[in-house]
């Protein structure tokens, strides 16, 4: 069983929860550290982008999923394709304690927030107003 922190598409209530078939641990949770958030190209999708230290604390949920729900969460992100996100571990912390805990998450590099275009930075939170503008990969 592997922790995910999910930030976008995959938080419960948002567009691509349905590919998340793991147990949300309860609270919200944030990242320990900075990073930035972006909506990119034409689909609008949610980027977290590996660059600590810029943006925000990153708001998000933490699910427990076992190594079928995260073969599935890894090819919705594609991460064997060039242009996928990349799963790494990073530090979050809940709202109910500081204690740092070590959870897998969904992101893409600065280099491929470079070559993107129409990003919009975002604040500390992928929201609902934003995941109305999202569109699948099959529905662009």
């Amino acid at each position: 069983m592997q922790q995910i922190f999910v930030f976008g598409t995959l938080k419960q209530g948002f567009p691509n929860h349905k590919c998340n078939s793991g147990e949300r641990l309860p609270g919200n949770y944030q990242t320990l550290h900075k990073y930035p958030l972006y909506l990119v190209g034409k689909r609008c999708s949610p980027w977290l982008i590996l660059d600590p230290g810029r943006g925000n604390k990153i708001q998000g949920q933490i699910f427990t999923v076992d190594s079928d729900g995260l073969k599935q969460m890894d090819k919705l992100e594609r991460i064997a394709e060039p242009d996928g996100y990349r799963r790494i571990q990073i530090a979050v912390v809940s709202d109910s304690s500081a204690e740092p805990i070590k959870v897998f998450a969904y992101v893409k590099s600065t280099q491929q927030l470079k070559s993107a275009t129409h990003k919009v930075e975002l604040q500390d939170e992928y929201q609902l107003e934003h995941a109305a503008l999202y569109s699948t990969r099959h529905s662009s």
